[in-house]
């Protein structure tokens, strides 16, 4: 195993052990997200609307994945941003979590120009013929009309907010300083710093100045992709930025500790994150 690929399995807490062993698939599931743990979480659908959709967005139909209470309209808005993995069953999951608190959902395919993330066969398939083909500002813009269509569809306009895991945790930054009508968002060990390419221009550190939306940055002291002097140079830089924001850092909890389905799973640190941007939402008129 190369430096390089080591490096991008500890980012995401995945062990050389889980690598080797390779995986199979389990319905709802990512090839490449193998092994699924007994402890992952499943959220019923009874008394929601719940299911695949698309939208357009740039000549392309994106997938999307959308729940929220089968009853009432006007529902606030939350774009869920996937892991590396896709739009699979935990995203799914987390949608559900939400809807049942009263928010639509939308777990929008990212990748969707690029390839399918949930057939890969193994990590490193998605991490060098995927992820570094997706374009930021592609992602901005489809992002966008993932808001546009989640209104159309009864969702209310003026109360959205992003959440995002892992490479989504790092879309949820950027956004903020993208959308301005964006009111509130919550990252999940998203990276802060990065290698500079035509597809990734900036990065969190590059716009904390920028950020438009209040932001709640939930990070794990014992990740080994995320070093804590970047969480702590964000926190000086964020000092700058035009709306509030917020790191919050687990001391032992490890990359990926919301990730039910994974050996990475923290319950404590998870269960706080998730009562926190309950908080968070609320407080930012989400």
């Amino acid at each position: 195993m190369d430096k390089e690929l080591k490096s991008l399995l500890d980012s995401m807490g995945v062990g050389r052990r889980d690598f080797l062993a390779g995986a199979t698939l389990v319905a709802g599931f990512a090839l490449a997200a193998q092994p699924v743990g007994a402890q992952a979480i499943a959220t019923p659908a009874q008394g929601l609307k719940e299911g695949m959709a698309s939208f357009p967005s740039n000549g392309t139909s994106v997938p999307v994945y959308m729940a929220r209470p089968e009853a009432g309209s006007k529902w606030p808005i939350v774009l869920v941003i996937q892991e590396i993995f896709g739009v699979h069953e935990h995203i799914k999951d987390v949608c559900r979590r939400l809807a049942g608190l009263g928010y639509m959902a939308v777990a929008p395919e990212l990748y969707v120009r690029q390839g399918d993330p949930k057939t890969a066969p193994d990590i490193p398939s998605i991490m060098q013929n995927i992820v570094p083909k997706v374009p930021d500002a592609q992602v901005m813009a489809d992002l966008d009309a993932a808001a546009d269509w989640a209104a159309a569809q009864g969702g209310d306009a003026n109360r959205l907010a992003i959440t995002g895991f892992c490479w989504g945790g790092r879309i949820v930054w950027l956004y903020a300083a993208h959308n301005p009508r964006l009111k509130a968002g919550v990252a999940w060990y998203g990276r802060l710093v990065g290698t500079v390419g035509e597809n990734t221009p900036r990065h969190p550190q590059d716009i904390a100045a920028q950020i438009k939306a209040p932001v709640l940055g939930l990070y794990g002291g014992a990740d080994p992709g995320i070093p804590q002097e970047t969480v702590e140079q964000m926190r000086e830089l964020l000092k700058g930025a035009t709306k509030k924001a917020e790191i919050v850092v687990y001391p032992d909890a490890p990359h990926a500790f919301h990730a039910d389905y994974r050996p990475s799973y923290r319950k404590e640190p998870a269960e706080d994150g998730w009562k926190r941007l309950q908080a968070w939402l609320k407080v930012n008129g989400v």
